[in-house]
């Protein structure tokens, strides 16, 4: 029976982070989740029921956002991977793999470049390269910009189908049962988020991620046009794109049809290169091939007489 999530309280330097360990027996690394600008962790519960019940999980909550504090000052994506990679150690964890949602996707690339001992295989959902991208719609990405859909879900349920797209537009319960699960974080949070992304930009070194990468998208998503995606799995050597029949919460909306593609992409293992022997009816016999050298000498001396 899998078991349910523990949750601990950490402190490191001052900054105190609310985690979620759910325990599993899989010989597979953890599966580490970095979720979107203002989510709590407990908006990934859905997905992670239709993982692997033995697949062990971590996720947290982000500086400022649930039940983690608020720092004072705000930081960039590379504080935060190493803020990530420090939490790993007072966790005990070694090598896990690595999923990124939204502004999470662009928090676990920073991870996946900045640590690539520790990240043995990226999954990016419904992100991009950062300030390089092509942008949703100006009236979409201005509600972005503010935290008014965590701090009043009423609003965010009002909103929802537009900055969501996808099985938003077509239920309009899933707004609400989404709200529901929302544990809302600071102002101040929202906005030291807003400015870790700010200019900051993956392109440039999106070619040296290394790690075997499972790029997933939607094709109704007002935040994140599909054409990020498409520059992602174009820009990383060993990547793999997916793209979903939803908007841009597909990781919720459409679990059980994503963690299987999730679970066969951890489970693979690179395949090796397989020398096959020549086939025997390209290879000459020894006896035409001595019968060709003779020949070929007799002609030889034929020339030189």
């Amino acid at each position: 029976m899998p078991l349910s999530f523990v949750f601990r309280t950490i402190d490191l330097d001052g900054q105190t982070l609310r985690t979620a360990v759910r325990p599993g027996t899989s010989a597979l690394p953890p599966l580490l989740i970095f979720n979107g600008i203002g989510a709590n962790l407990e908006l990934v519960v859905p997905f992670v029921k239709e993982l692997d019940p033995d697949l062990e999980i971590i996720a947290f909550d982000v500086p400022g956002v649930g039940g983690s504090s608020t720092p004072s000052k705000p930081y960039r994506f590379p504080g935060l991977a190493k803020l990530a990679a420090r939490m790993l150690d007072y966790l005990d964890y070694g090598q896990v793999n690595v999923i990124g949602v939204s502004w999470g996707g662009a928090l676990a690339q920073q991870f996946a470049y900045d640590y690539p001992e520790r990240c043995k295989k990226l999954i990016l959902a419904a992100t991009a390269a950062g300030a390089v991208m092509v942008p949703g719609k100006p009236k979409v990405l201005l509600r972005m910009a503010s935290p008014r859909r965590y701090i009043q879900p009423s609003y965010g349920v009002q909103i929802a189908a537009d900055i969501y797209g996808g099985a938003f537009r077509r239920d309009a319960t899933l707004a609400t049962r989404h709200a529901s699960k929302v544990r809302s974080g600071s102002k101040l949070g929202y906005y030291w988020q807003l400015f870790a992304g700010l200019g900051w930009t993956s392109i440039h070194w999106l070619h040296k991620i290394k790690q075997p990468t499972l790029v997933l998208a939607g094709d109704d998503d007002p935040i994140i046009p599909l054409v990020n995606m498409r520059l992602l799995a174009w820009r990383i050597p060993n990547s793999q794109l997916h793209v979903i029949d939803d908007g841009h919460l597909f990781l919720v909306t459409r679990a059980a049809l994503v963690a299987p593609l999730v679970m066969e992409f951890l489970d693979e293992e690179r395949k090796r290169a397989v020398i096959h022997p020549i086939p025997t009816h390209l290879v000459a016999p020894a006896d035409e091939s001595d019968e060709s050298d003779d020949d070929l000498a007799e002609e030889q001396s034929h020339e030189n007489t």
